[in-house]
């Protein structure tokens, strides 16, 4: 056997011996995990499939993405404080939801009356945390990568339709915090559960509606269950839904943060043409389920939006016992909101 013949038998041997001992070869692309609480169907991870895949063809393979499905992972409760820790890399997240160390991102979700789009609720968010630094504060240790609005949400009741704001009287409504003491003016009893324990709660009569956009009549089989929907226009807001530790984006390369940068507005346009076609498919599986679509009256309406906006500045004043100026971010946001409805940060052009 020639001394070419050996040398090529000595490597094959020492590939051999190396597989055998687990060595693996160089990995050439980072792959970070993503972790969500819903599952991949589901509208949101829709958007977050077209973010996977964007990110992979925007660098060239070499930056991956490996999602967790269905809360393997994270929680929604604790979502914030588990990536913080390094649980997965990137997940979703609720700060409107988590009861301590946001108060502002939690209360300002209150203050979007008048941005109907998802487009003017991400202006006027950019245009909030632009000009006050408790924004980043409250967001200490997390790096964000995508901004959430949504749809308008509508009223969703089981037995008793509401018809005008007389009916909210007496009714259990489960509905976000910043709605709570509306409805309590109105004379309803509401309510704050996870939006997974609704359907439920519905289906047993523990409560009588929930404060929800159309998607859920099918997203959350609310179609079985609530049998009208009242066009109520509650507003929405936005709120930081996707983020990653800053330990872990610092340890990125230049080119991966880019990567990552660029995906943004990807990921925020994803989430609103899903989140447009999950309640326009909402609504046709409500209507072919027999649900009763109902119109309020404009007047109504008026009486809804001033009780809104003025519970809204009280929620903002609240926050001066966190040491937070709310009235300050208030006045920011209805500065923000023209009259012709075009968002326009205090201060620009």
């Amino acid at each position: 056997m020639s001394g070419r013949s050996m040398k090529r038998l000595a490597a094959v041997a020492m590939g051999v011996v190396l597989t055998a001992c687990g060595a693996a070869p160089r990995q050439s692309f980072t792959e970070l995990v993503y972790a969500t609480p819903y599952a991949p169907g589901h509208p949101f991870s829709r958007a977050d499939i077209e973010w996977m895949q964007f990110v992979e063809q925007a660098s060239g393979g070499r930056l991956r993405i490996r999602p967790s499905w269905s809360g393997a992972l994270l929680s929604s409760e604790h979502s914030m404080l588990e990536l913080r820790h390094g649980v997965a890399d990137i997940g979703l997240i609720t700060p409107i939801y988590v009861k301590a160390g946001v108060h502002l991102i939690r209360v300002q979700s209150g203050f979007y009356s008048g941005a109907e789009t998802m487009e003017k609720q991400l202006a006027l968010y950019r245009c909030l945390a632009a000009a006050h630094p408790e924004f980043d504060a409250e967001m200490k240790g997390l790096h964000v990568l995508a901004v959430q609005g949504g749809s308008l949400p509508g009223v969703l009741t089981r037995d008793r339709p509401v018809r005008t704001l007389a009916d909210f009287r007496g009714l259990r409504i489960r509905a976000p915090t910043e709605l709570l003491s509306v409805l309590r003016h109105l004379g309803a009893d509401p309510v704050n559960m996870p939006m997974g324990e609704v359907y439920s709660a519905l289906a047993k009569g523990v409560i009588d509606g929930v404060i929800a956009s159309g998607d859920t009549f099918k997203s959350l089989h609310f179609a079985e269950v609530a049998h009208h929907f009242s066009f109520l226009a509650v507003p929405r807001g936005a709120y930081p839904a996707r983020a990653m530790s800053q330990d872990r984006w610092s340890r990125l390369t230049d080119e991966e943060r880019r990567v990552l940068a660029e995906s943004t507005r990807v990921w925020e346009d994803a989430l609103a043409r899903q989140t447009f076609a999950a309640q326009e498919s909402g609504f046709a599986t409500g209507r072919a389920a027999g649900v009763e679509f109902i119109r309020m009256d404009p007047a109504d309406q008026t009486a809804f939006d001033r009780l809104y906006l003025a519970d809204a500045e009280s929620n903002a004043a609240g926050l001066e016992r966190y040491g937070i100026d709310g009235s300050a971010v208030f006045r920011t946001a209805r500065a923000s909101l023209r009259a012709d409805g075009v968002i326009a940060c205090p201060g620009e052009g």
